[in-house]
């Protein structure tokens, strides 16, 4: 039977935290077999030093490995499994997600629309005792940096962006564009990106708040860097944001404001801010590369799309031709 649907999870040293959440997982799948009644599950260990892979492969054979000798981080463990997959859509879930058991339906139904890119879920958490949910997202470029937020209503279908630890996603066209970009690593920003990007293809983002899950951001990236480097890290990915992705307006607007910022957070003592700067300035070549690699890709895509529109116009009018001709000679 055909895999139309495939679970992604990335791990690094989380072998707790697959302990404690995989059977939800395991759960929501057989719940959704009449919807799909072939799922994968696909864990990327990315190079784990726990016993991570051991404890799959003990309790959970039926589980797809994808084991890197290196550790690479999110978005290329996010990558591999995306490219490993065998089901046309692909659900990336973080190791710290568990689904409810109705998530997948939901997500699902969207994907019958060709325009559709991905679908984000709405993820439930409980903060100082109090049950917060969030996944849906806004936000607008103001003073040189795209500034994004929680949206306050988490039940509109529109979003910003899908959030890359809880979200479904066409895996043809995850592949077209590249997948994320490793230019964002260890992490934070990648899937503001790839969403970027597949707004700029024409795809749709969506939100379905019928998609639950439990999501209580037991990061391992916090875990592996600590709290001021990767609000370091988060910096730095927003400068290298813009500098990929920004109009000649939007780079303009961003090199007018940056003496504001600088001052702000001299003032404030925002250090992190100065060091995240550094940091994006040593990747900047890279993040120039990128920015032309993309433009380069959109450009062949949309060449292909017309190339295509243009020989099935032919078809067409070579088809209406020889329907004219048939009528013509029946009538004689």
């Amino acid at each position: 039977m055909k895999i139309k649907v495939s679970i992604v999870i990335p791990n690094y040293n989380g072998r707790a935290l697959l302990e404690k959440n995989l059977p939800a997982v395991l759960r929501a799948c057989l719940a959704a077999r009449r919807t799909c009644p072939k799922v994968e599950i696909i864990v990327v260990d990315d190079a784990s030093t726990d016993d991570s892979v051991a404890f799959l492969k003990k309790n959970y054979p039926q589980i797809r490995l994808v084991v890197h000798s290196e550790n690479l981080r999110f978005a290329a463990a996010c990558n591999s499994g995306v490219a490993a997959a065998q089901g046309k859509i692909v659900v990336l879930l973080n190791n710290d997600v568990a689904p409810e058991k109705d998530f997948l339906k939901p997500l699902l139904t969207h994907f019958d629309d060709p325009k559709v890119f991905s679908v984000g879920c709405l993820e439930k958490d409980i903060i100082a005792g109090k049950t917060v949910f969030s996944g849906r997202a806004e936000g607008e470029f103001k003073k040189g940096f795209l500034i994004h937020w929680r949206a306050e209503d988490q039940m509109r279908s529109e979003t910003l962006w899908a959030a890359g630890g809880s979200m479904a996603v066409d895996r043809q066209k995850w592949l077209e564009l590249g997948g994320l970009d490793r230019l964002f690593r260890p992490a934070y920003w990648e899937d503001i990106d790839l969403s970027w990007w597949a707004h700029k293809k024409g795809w749709k983002i969506l939100f379905e708040p019928r998609s639950v899950v439990v999501h209580h951001h037991e990061s391992t990236n916090v875990s592996a860097f600590g709290r001021p480097q990767m609000k370091t890290f988060a910096y730095k990915n927003q400068f290298l944001f813009v500098w990929k992705n920004g109009s000649v307006g939007m780079l303009a607007s961003h090199l007018f404001w940056l003496p504001y910022h600088f001052f702000k957070a001299a003032t404030s003592a925002d250090w992190l801010f100065f060091k995240g700067f550094a940091l994006a300035l040593k990747q900047l070549p890279e993040a120039i590369a990128n920015r032309i690699r993309y433009i380069s890709l959109l450009t062949a895509i949309a060449n292909r799309i017309r190339y295509i529109s243009l020989l099935t116009a032919i078809a067409n009018r070579i088809r209406y031709i020889s329907l004219l001709t048939a009528i013509k000679s029946r009538n004689k």
